[in-house]
């Protein structure tokens, strides 16, 4: 919509109450919020259906403990939440002048009423708190006009009444929330049909907003723009350029609890994006930072105004620059005088230790002269130390290669680039390293990063960096603790001074026995490893680096260690990351068709023969619960973008298999190894059995060990952690094992055989990175 300069007119010195009003619309995370409040009143409301816990009880007298000289305060908060308080709302609001929010705050504090009554009806006690409800209503109808400070006031007043009609004996705790939950509700509801402060930008406000800061506009235009992004407006002046305003309603910044939660967990040592509070504090940290940048000689267009308008959102106004975004050129337009100028930005950034952090292709634009300038400072980082900036350029790498493919990209980045630059450039070029945002751009295939990083080691002669640890000090800590509290808590399903006594006097010879097998059976995981790769493996060197896996794999969830330092190790013995990559699949589904196999087979032979007398099925609820679950799980892997990702991955694996089985030396090693592997390990859990409980099936213990490693695993804890104990100590007790022996045998099996080869693990790690073997 374009504004014309007799509106424009209309709009100078609009007024804070206009200002306001123009802002009054709606947002759909209102609906959002309308949805998950539902589903908490619903579940309070069952909740009140059954005895109050003893908690809530606890809770309840104690706030009714509370001294009673200031009763009379309490009971002023509850006339709020009758319909003395929604009057006496109506007229002060009404006075003020606010009638729209005098006749919102009247009907929906009514509507409040009328519901909590009906749901006393319903449910047929005093649930939820009708006081509660009215206040929490009143306070989210009202307070998005009067500002911040009202609405922390609202909330706390909310708080107050709560704790009012508790102390009252009025209602136990859980009426009072989910009286705030209807209230909650309510006026959420009344956002969604009426509108809101804030939920709407206003073009006559900014327009006003320009005008008071002396650009002189003349017409403003609104451009496209994506749902949860910035706005841009196209602005016209009367004497000057024309000005593009980005209008920032909410944080951009976005590094998701997800993506930081990999990171911490998984494989590399990245840094955090430093955070910000406020949409107005990331509109000033994007225009100092594009100052700083302009300064250093980068070509950035120039900043005219930051400024938090009231009533409206944060404004950052910009110099327009005409141009293309480098993604709207086609790809002979994209030569090799405006890469290297590209190149010559990115160098300048790291000079002036700026880190960009964002340097994907849509956000570098290419003027009229061929020139490249760089846009969007939002998530830069000034000030950045050398790995910030390496993190920077792998960035760009992988912005610039998904147009002009990799070689093309690294040839241009070594001719404009220090090598010392693209080297630290080359440890950064891994996923978890990178932003969701860069690698979105990486559509040109499985192994685009692979190959853009193998280019850029061939070309400078370096070797593809190693595998970097995967466990840091947090990681270990959290790990202990959690490890602590499982074999802590495990006893505690039997008499834990009787587990303690039977982990006494347990048969030395025999836990021998269990701690050989943990080392036995990773000599037997080496030798699948050998048959899963299409190249000879020498024995010693991958036998080495399965200890380390020991390391990597069992203290990372779903033993992406594991995989990790295979990876590494395989490339560096000569194979393509893609190939490398498959040979690890391969040798996880050889040893998961194998554990199939064997808990099928096992489990129709070992109950023929009677052995688990002691099995007993869950009830029909828990099995409709796993059936629709399986359901679910089917209905997600047919949905078109999973079965676009993951069906590739299984028929090439499941090729693999097929195609191994045609050569017998490594259909021996691939599938001998981890059947080895899995009897081993479960002769394991058999010795330390047989270290407390001499009579049993060993048959038996080692195919309950194959299930219970096997369903354990699927849980993504390190190394099953919880899981695997939670099957095997049912596998064990369906055997008929008396509970003592199993979860004594169980908490010895688990620290013998599988985390007491982490040990040696972590110094055989340290061992062959020195060596450059991973």
């Amino acid at each position: 919509m374009d504004q014309s300069p007799s509106e424009a007119s209309g709009a100078s010195g609009v007024s804070p109450r206009s200002r306001l009003r123009l802002s009054i619309g709606r947002h759909p995370r209102d609906l959002g919020k309308l949805g998950v409040v539902g589903g908490l009143l619903a579940l309070s409301a069952l909740l009140a259906l059954v005895p109050a816990n003893p908690v809530e009880v606890a809770v309840h007298q104690q706030l009714i403990a509370l001294p009673r000289v200031v009763e009379p305060v309490w009971v002023v908060l509850t006339w709020i939440g009758s319909w003395a308080g929604i009057l006496g709302v109506v007229v002060v609001t009404s006075y003020l002048g606010w009638v729209r929010v005098a006749l919102l705050c009247g009907g929906s504090g009514a509507v409040t009423w009328v519901v909590a009554m009906l749901m006393h009806q319903l449910l047929g006690r005093p649930f939820p708190s009708a006081a509660v409800a009215v206040v929490t209503v009143l306070a989210v109808v009202a307070t998005p006009y009067f500002g911040r400070v009202a609405r922390y006031a609202g909330w706390g007043l909310v708080l107050l009444t709560g704790i009012a009609v508790v102390h009252l004996d009025l209602h136990l705790p859980l009426g009072a929330v989910g009286g705030a939950l209807l209230g909650w509700g309510v006026g959420l509801l009344c956002h969604v049909v009426w509108g809101a402060p804030g939920r709407r930008v206003s073009q006559l406000v900014i327009f006003d907003e320009l005008e008071r800061a002396g650009l002189a506009p003349v017409s403003i235009t609104a451009l496209r723009h994506r749902l949860l992004q910035p706005r841009e407006l196209a602005v016209t002046t009367v004497d000057g350029p024309p000005l593009r305003v980005k209008v920032v309603r909410r944080l951009s910044r976005r590094a998701g609890g997800w993506y930081k939660l990999k990171r911490l967990l998984m494989l590399l040592d990245v840094q955090d994006e430093p955070s910000l509070s406020t949409p107005h504090h990331e509109i000033e940290h994007e225009a100092y930072a594009a100052l700083l940048a302009a300064r250093a000689g980068v070509r950035t267009p120039e900043v005219v105004l930051a400024c938090d308008v009231p009533y409206a959102p944060a404004l950052l106004v910009m110099r327009e620059v005409a141009g293309r975004r480098l993604t709207e050129l086609e790809p002979g337009e994209i030569d090799d005088a405006l890469l290297a100028g590209v190149w010559q930005q990115v160098a300048l950034l790291a000079e002036a230790r700026i880190a960009h952090h964002d340097l994907r292709a849509k956000n570098i634009l290419v003027d009229e002269r061929g020139r490249p300038w760089l846009l969007s400072f939002t998530f830069s980082h000034p000030g950045a130390d050398e790995a910030r900036c390496a993190q920077d350029l792998a960035e760009a790498l992988v912005s610039i290669a998904a147009l002009v493919g990799a070689e093309r990209a690294v040839t241009s980045a070594i001719a404009a680039l220090p090598v010392e630059s693209l080297a630290a450039a080359l440890r950064a070029l891994v996923p978890l390293s990178l932003p969701r945002r860069i690698r979105t751009q990486a559509q040109r295939g499985r192994y685009f990063l692979a190959e853009l990083r193998e280019t850029l080691a061939d070309r400078l002669g370096l070797p593809i960096p190693g595998f970097r640890s995967p466990v840091r000090p947090g990681t270990v800590v959290g790990l202990l603790l959690i490890g602590a509290a499982v074999y802590l808590l495990i006893p505690e399903l039997s008499d834990t001074r009787e587990v303690a006594e039977a982990l006494r006097h347990a048969h030395w010879g025999w836990l021998v026995v269990a701690v050989l097998t943990g080392f036995v059976s990773i000599v037997l995981a080496s030798i699948s490893v050998q048959g899963s790769s299409r190249i000879p493996l020498p024995f010693w060197p991958t036998l080495q680096v399965q200890i380390a896996a020991a390391f990597t794999g069992r203290t990372t969830p779903g033993g992406a260690g594991f995989f990790g330092i295979n990876v590494v190790y395989l490339e560096r013995r000569g194979l393509r990351r893609p190939l490398a990559v498959g040979a690890t699949l391969l040798n996880q589904a050889g040893t998961g068709a194998v554990a199939v196999v064997v808990a099928v087979i096992g489990v129709f032979a070992v109950g023929l023969s009677g052995t688990f007398t002691h099995l007993t099925l869950p009830g029909w609820q828990l099995l409709v619960a796993a059936g629709a679950l399986v359901v679910l799980a089917v209905l997600v892997l047919l949905a078109p973008p999973v079965r676009r990702k993951v069906m590739p991955s299984l028929r090439e694996v499941t090729r693999e298999l097929l195609d191994t089985l045609r050569h017998p030396v490594r259909a021996l090693q691939l599938f001998g190894g981890a059947l080895g592997y899995l009897i081993v390990s479960g002769l394991g859990l058999a010795a330390s059995l047989a270290a407390l409980h001499p009579h049993f099936s060993w048959t038996a213990v080692t195919i309950v060990f194959v299930i219970g490693n096997t369903l354990g695993h699927l849980v993504p804890s390190p190394g099953g952690l919880g899981a695997v104990e939670a099957v095997l100590l049912a596998g064990l007790g369906a055997m008929g094992v008396p509970p003592t022996a199993a979860i004594a045998a169980v908490l010895l099996s688990r620290v013998l055989t599988y985390w007491l080869p982490v040990l040696p693990g972590i110094l055989m790690f340290r061992y062959l990175q020195h060596r450059d073997v991973i």
